[in-house]
């Protein structure tokens, strides 16, 4: 559920509404009754590369160099 928090409470109550968007509420701060800004909880950490990961699912096809014409229309750019 969406809240929408004038700034002045907002900055009263900071610490609060962080811990709602934390929980997972969007919150909309409004200045002048109108939608100025969302606060939100970021999205989860999408973990640490892993250098390898896909080794042995590319086709050896993949890494060939590309043929002269192709790479001539790249380089025409």
């Amino acid at each position: 559920m969406t809240v929408i928090v004038n700034v002045h409470e907002a900055k009263t109550h900071l610490s609060k509404l962080l811990e709602r968007a934390h929980a997972g509420q969007e919150i909309i701060l409004a200045k002048a009754g109108k939608p100025y800004a969302r606060l939100m909880p970021l999205a989860p950490n999408a973990g640490a590369r892993q250098p390898g990961r896909l080794k042995g699912r590319l086709p050896e096809s993949f890494f060939a160099p590309l043929p002269d014409d192709e790479l001539a229309a790249w380089e025409d750019q």
